[in-house]
């Protein structure tokens, strides 16, 4: 470090790579002294002048302002307020175009001069010593002072930084032709900025200041050295000139032989730059008390007059100072805010001069002609030969025009300084730094579209995990373990379960479910360390078997019952379940009553007196054999019409509408069949022919009117069940569930004992030896042929009757 500044006391100078000698040009406006300007018509102020965030404004269209007054006032990081220039009338407060390539509208203040320049109270420091650190702080801060050498960082950003400075830096060096802004200032105040200087010595207590001028400033070096000749740790140092020295990176290197990182800043390496009229601006404010409202702006060009260095107010009209310095314009005049090599050409003339307006230059085509069209490039090398930060501009070239963003970045795009060396060179007239800024632009727009996504994401996973762990609470309070009971609550739940379980002891399948269910849940209420919710896995795997009996039997029952069915009306209104169930106990009680005549019929029709008529055996035979036929058909349409009966589901639940109304449709089609059937048989026998010839054998006779007896008293009961089933009272009387189902089999019992009696009835009352008898008749008696006809006549007949029979049960089946 001693060796160091050793060096650069000595004068050593370290030169950086690259680098071009453009014509300088300043003699044109370097001769004369700055100049100050008349008031103008109106002052368009731009609210952003510097890097960061726009202040919060705090004037309203109308108002009378001050000179010196604050219109904004900081309220970000990096965020520092603007003054009015002179004092005046606020007309408008509107997006105005901006001093910037493309122009783009910024809210601005319009104020309109009353003339007077009335300033606004001021507060100037005659001791700075005596101020605090942080005091010294907000005085540049609250002046609005931003670095004035093209950039525009807040300088008291700059002034408060943390990191420790070993070497402060003065940009007096101003490399770019026809800019002689700071080469002025430094001839006509160098003891001003000498004073700049040691406040911001004050606040970062460097060890060693050094003004770096080029050697093409005689005057300002001695007018520095002058003023700085009193302070020993403040050296004046003259570097050659060559473009772009004033460049901070270059700069530094030049003075220290210190290199700052790639995308890192000089006071990592230990080192703080600042302009001369930035430093300029900060004795003002410190000493007179005065904000930023004003500085020093060279305007030059072969199309003016008088070229030279004023004092502008900022939000001047660029079009005020051209007319002010006597403007010719030439036919497409060019307007350029900076010097050739990094200015751009304005869009207009109406805008405002701001704190980074060094230069306002007017050429004419000779002095700066436009570019030729573009052409592929050579592979010459003379851009990356001329480059002061050692990139390689042709492949940025290539990169930026194939939109490679990440490609430019690990080439060190945001290292280029946009000098406009490398464009310079070009023999294809490449414009070069167009390419770059471009990229640079859309970089910063991808990056700040990730910021607002990569933000947008981390609000939508803390709001996600939020809603999360507010439901895992919720869940987590309902899950919350029972109060614990007490021995009485304990013994009222036991007792209750306890009369359940007696009930359901006697019920059916239901109450053992309900059962079932008491138990578990008083399993789960008896467990105080049990979850709130019970285990209900048992109850319903019982549920589910139930519903699957009850579709198995559901399918049973509709095959069964699908040709009753057809033949029932079918109603839409819905039909009382306790009404059915009415009705079904009527018609048990009539079939009970028709069983009891059946049975008091069979001994009377045993004293059925004997005929004298006589009877052929054999016709006899057949008539009591076909008599049989019919019982048995009879007796199987009742057992049919008591299975009907029978399959009706015995459960506690209550009735189906339209399935009762459905089995008794069925009851009364099998009845109806029944009765058919015994009437058919009647005739039968009734028409067995009669023969003259004399038979012995009298027994066959009696057997055949036995049968004709019972078979008209079985009609006749089945005649009264059936018109006492269609004919049921349809009561509104609620009728209990299980008095229904005991009824119900009652019912089947008393059908089951009529069955039994019709099948007595097929059997006829003679001796078993009747089929024996008269097949011994048959052998001994001779048969006529009259007798043979009838016997013939007969069997067909009951042939007939037998097929009819069969025929009608299948379709009622």
């Amino acid at each position: 470090m001693d060796k160091l500044l050793e060096q650069i006391k000595k004068g050593v100078v370290w030169p950086f790579s690259g680098g071009i000698h453009p014509p300088q040009q300043k003699s044109l406006s370097n001769s004369a002294s700055i100049t100050r300007l008349p008031l103008p018509d109106k002052l368009v102020v731009a609210l952003k002048q510097h890097i960061g965030a726009n202040g919060k404004l705090l004037v309203e269209k109308g108002q009378h302002v001050l000179k010196g007054q604050a219109l904004t006032a900081p309220t970000a990081n990096w965020s520092v307020p603007v003054h009015a220039p002179s004092s005046g009338i606020i007309t408008d407060i509107a997006p105005q175009p901006s001093a910037h390539p493309s122009a783009l509208p910024e809210l601005s203040v319009v104020i309109e001069p009353d003339g007077k320049d009335e300033w606004v109270a001021l507060n100037p420091i005659n001791n700075p010593t005596t101020l605090s650190h942080d005091e010294l702080v907000n005085i540049i801060h609250q002046a609005g002072i931003s670095g004035m050498g093209g950039a525009g960082f807040p300088t008291y950003i700059k002034a408060d930084t943390k990191q420790p400075i070993e070497f402060l830096i003065v940009n007096a060096v101003e490399c770019e032709p026809y800019i002689t802004a700071d080469d002025t200032l430094m001839r006509e105040h160098a003891i001003e900025v000498i004073q700049g200087l040691e406040l911001m010595q004050q606040l970062l207590n460097p060890t060693l200041c050094i003004v770096g001028i080029e050697d093409n400033k005689p005057e300002a070096i001695i007018a520095m050295s002058k003023a700085a000749e009193h302070n020993e740790k403040i050296i004046v140092q003259t570097v050659p000139t060559i473009y772009p020295s004033g460049g901070e990176k270059q700069l530094i290197k030049l003075l220290t032989n210190r290199e700052v990182p790639s995308a890192g800043i000089p006071a990592d390496i230990g080192v703080l730059v600042h302009n001369t009229g930035t430093l300029f601006a900060v004795q003002q404010a410190v000493y007179e008390g005065k904000p930023l409202i004003e500085r020093v702006v060279t305007v030059t060009g072969n199309t003016i007059h008088k070229p030279g260095n004023v004092w502008a107010l900022l939000g001047t009209e660029i079009k005020h100072l051209l007319d002010c310095q006597g403007f010719s314009p030439v036919p497409q005049q060019r307007v350029v805010m900076g010097g050739p090599m990094m200015g751009f050409t304005l869009p207009t003339v109406r805008i405002g001069v701001v704190k980074t307006t060094n230069c306002i230059l007017a050429p004419d085509h000779k002095e700066l002609a436009e570019p030729g069209p573009e052409k592929a490039c050579i592979r010459c090398s003379a851009c990356a030969d001329a480059c002061p930060a050692s990139l390689l501009p042709q492949q940025l070239q290539w990169f930026a025009k194939s939109k490679e963003y990440d490609k430019l970045q690990e080439h060190n795009l945001f290292d280029c300084i946009e000098c406009g060396a490398c464009a310079y060179v070009c023999p294809s007239e490449i414009p070069l730094v167009q390419y770059y800024r471009v990229a640079k632009v859309e970089i910063k727009e991808q990056q700040a579209d990730k910021i607002k996504a990569d933000r947008a994401k981390e609000r939508f996973d803390a709001r996600k995990e939020r809603l999360d762990r507010e439901q895992e609470e919720r869940q987590n309070r309902h899950k919350r373990k029972p109060a614990a009971k007490s021995a009485d609550e304990k013994q009222k739940v036991a007792d209750a379960l306890a009369r359940v379980k007696s009930k359901s002891d006697n019920g059916d399948e239901k109450s053992a479910v309900a059962a079932a269910i008491a138990r578990a849940k008083a399993k789960k209420l008896g467990d105080q360390s049990a979850e709130l919710e019970p285990d209900n896995s048992e109850v319903a795997k019982e549920r589910a078997l139930r519903k699957e009996q009850a579709r198995k039997y559901k399918d049973q029952k509709s095959q069964t019952d699908e040709s009753a069915v057809s033949e029932t009306p079918q109603s839409d209104a819905p039909v009382d379940d306790k009404k059915a169930a009415v009705a079904a106990a009527i018609a048990r009680a009539k079939a009970k009553k028709a069983a009891q005549a059946n049975e008091a019929t069979e001994p009377a029709e045993s004293e059925v007196p004997q005929t004298d008529t006589p009877v052929d055996d054999k016709k006899a035979a057949v008539a009591a054999a076909i008599a049989r036929a019919k019982a048995k058909k009879a007796a199987k349409a009742l057992e049919d019409a008591e299975s009907v009966v029978s399959e009706a589901p015995q459960t506690d639940a209550p009735v189906d509408d339209k399935k009762a109304a459905v089995a008794a449709a069925i009851a009364r089609a099998k009845a109806k069949k029944a009765a058919k059937a015994l009437e058919d048989a009647e005739p039968v026998v009734s028409e067995t022919p009669q023969s003259e010839a004399p038979v012995d054998d009298k027994k066959a006779a009696v057997a055949a009117a036995i049968a004709r007896a019972k078979a008209k008293k079985a009609a006749k009961a089945l005649e009264n069940a059936e018109p006492a089933i269609s004919e049921a009272p349809q009561t509104d009387a609620p009728v209990d569930d299980k008095k229904a189902a005991v009824a119900a089999a009652i019912a089947r019992a008393k059908a089951k004992k009529a069955a039994k009696a019709l099948q007595d009835a097929e059997t006829p009352s003679a001796p078993d030896n009747t089929d024996n008898s008269s097949s011994s008749i048959d052998a001994n008696v001779p048969k006529s042929s009259d007798d043979k006809k009838k016997a013939a006549v007969a069997a067909a007949i009951a042939r007939a009757k037998a097929k009819k029979l069969q025929k009608e049960g299948n379709d009622q089946s």
